[in-house]
C-alpha cells in the first residue's frame, strides 16, 4: 500500500486560494467516491477554514499523487492544479512524511495557534464521514486512528493546550486566578467591542451565569444581551449596579475614563471589600489606571493581557518541543509496525509450508506403525503430533525472529 497526502494550509496559501479548494461537508461523500472511482483504495478529505488536505492510499497504482491531481481537475475545473492556480501553494507528502504530517496535524502542532483543540475534532469528523462512506478501512484508517491516540498522549503528557493564547481568553484565565471557580459569578459588559464580546463568551463557558450589558445605544445593548441570555442595562444606571458585579469588561468607544478611582472606592465599600475584577480592553482606556490602587480591585488593560498571552506563547512553544518528541517516538513505532506487516505474508507462507511438510511426515510415520488397538494408536498419534509441532516451532523460531528483526 502507498500513502499520499496533498493539501494547502494557512502556512502555504492565502484565504482566497483555500476557499477555492474547500469542499463543504455536504459535498464530501461525493468527493470521496470520486477519488475511489479514480483508483484510490482509501480516501479522506479534511476541509477547514485553515487547511484543505486530501489523503489517499493505493494498492496497485504507482503514482497516487496523479489520482489527487485528476480529482482536483475534475472537481474544481479550470481553477485546478492543471491551470497552475495553486502552483507553489500545494504541499505533497508520502509514506513516512505523510504519517508524520497527520500526527502533527492531529496534535495541533501545525495549527495557526499551536495547541488549539478544534483541529482534532475536525479531523475526527472527517474520518467519521470517510468511514460512513466506506472510503477508509486499511492503511489510511490505521494511520488516522493512531493519530488520535498520539494527539491524546500529547494532551495528557504536555501542557500544550492549557495556557491562554488570546487576549479574550487570557482575561478568563486571570479571572479564575482571582475567584477560583467562576460558577455563579456576575459579569457586566460596558460597550460593544469585539474582544469584550469574546471575553464574555469565554466567561460564560467557564461558569459565569448573570451577564449584564450596557451601551450608549440601547438597541445594541439589547442585541448583545440576547447573545448571552443576559440583561440589558441603561447606560446611565450601570454604575449604580456595580456593587453587585464581580467582573467588568470595558470596551466602549468613550474618549475619556468612564470609571474613576472615586467610583470604585464607593463600589468596593458597598461590596464590603469583596474582590472585583476589571478588564479594560478599550483603546483609549475606559478605566482610570489609579483604580488599581483601590484595595480589592484587580484592573488589567490590553497590554497586561498581551503580556500574559506572550508569556503563555513562550511556554506553549516549550510544550510543543515535548509534543514533537512524542510525535517522533510514535512515528518510529508506527513505521516499525508497518514494516513488520510487510514480512507477515512471508512468515505465514513459511509456517504453512513447514506445517504441510510436518503433517505429511506424521501421516507417513503413522502408516508404518504395526497394528494396535485404536485407543493406543490415537495416543501415539497425539504424542507424535505434539513432538513434531514442538520441533518445527523451535526450528522456525530463529528464521522468523530474524525476518522480524530485519524488518
Amino acid at each position: 500500500m502507498k500513502l499520499q497526502l496533498t493539501g494547502l494550509s494557512h502556512k502555504t496559501a492565502p484565504v482566497h486560494l483555500r476557499e477555492k479548494l474547500a469542499i463543504p461537508e455536504a459535498g464530501l461523500p461525493d468527493a470521496l467516491h470520486e477519488l475511489q472511482n479514480l483508483g484510490a483504495s482509501e480516501a479522506m478529505i479534511l476541509s477547514t477554514c485553515n487547511r484543505v488536505e486530501i489523503a489517499v492510499s493505493t494498492r496497485d497504482i504507482d503514482d497516487p499523487a496523479a489520482i489527487i491531481d485528476s480529482f482536483l481537475s475534475r472537481w474544481h475545473g479550470s481553477n485546478s492544479t492543471s491551470s497552475g492556480a495553486f502552483e507553489g501553494h500545494l504541499y505533497r507528502v508520502e509514506a513516512r512524511a505523510a504519517i508524520q504530517h497527520v500526527f502533527r496535524v492531529a496534535s495541533s502542532l501545525d495549527s495557526m495557534v499551536v495547541g488549539e483543540p478544534q483541529i482534532l475534532g475536525q479531523l475526527k469528523s472527517a474520518y467519521a464521514i470517510a468511514k460512513t462512506e466506506g472510503s477508509v478501512g486499511g492503511l489510511l484508517e490505521t494511520v488516522l486512528t493512531r493519530a488520535f491516540s498520539v494527539a491524546k498522549r500529547v494532551r495528557t503528557e504536555t501542557g500544550i493546550g492549557q495556557m491562554a493564547v488570546s487576549v479574550s481568553y487570557a482575561a478568563v484565565e486571570l479571572a479564575r486566578k482571582i475567584f477560583g471557580s467562576l460558577d455563579g459569578h456576575s459579569v457586566m459588559i460596558i460597550g460593544s467591542g469585539k474582544m469584550g464580546e469574546l471575553a464574555a463568551r469565554h466567561l460564560r463557558r467557564s461558569g459565569a451565569r448573570r451577564i449584564y450589558v450596557t451601551n450608549r445605544t440601547w438597541e445594541r445593548a439589547e442585541e448583545l444581551a440576547a447573545l448571552f441570555s443576559g440583561h440589558a442595562v441603561e447606560y446611565s444606571r450601570f454604575t449604580a449596579m456595580l456593587h453587585d458585579i464581580d467582573i467588568v469588561i470595558a470596551s466602549s468607544g468613550a474618549p475619556h475614563y468612564i470609571l474613576t478611582r472615586e467610583d470604585m472606592q464607593k463600589v468596593i465599600a458597598a461590596r464590603r471589600n469583596k474582590p472585583m475584577f476589571l478588564i479594560d480592553i478599550a483603546v483609549p482606556r475606559n478605566i482610570d489606571p489609579a483604580v488599581n490602587d483601590v484595595e480589592g480591585v484587580f484592573l488589567y488593560d490590553v497590554d497586561d493581557l498581551e503580556g500574559v498571552v506572550n508569556a503563555n506563547l513562550k511556554e506553549r512553544s516549550r510544550q510543543a518541543e515535548q509534543a514533537e518528541a512524542i510525535v517522533a517516538e510514535e512515528l518510529d513505532r508506527m513505521m516499525a509496525r508497518l514494516q513488520l506487516e510487510t514480512v507477515t505474508p512471508t512468515i505465514i507462507s513459511l509456517q504453512e509450508q513447514l506445517e504441510e511438510i510436518r503433517a505429511a511426515e506424521v501421516a507417513r510415520a503413522l502408516r508404518r506403525l504395526p497394528p494396535m488397538a485404536s485407543e493406543q494408536q490415537q495416543q501415539i498419534a497425539a504424542q507424535i503430533d505434539a513432538m513434531t509441532k514442538s520441533i518445527i516451532n523451535k526450528i522456525a523460531h530463529g528464521p522468523i525472529s530474524e525476518l522480524r528483526r530485519n524488518a
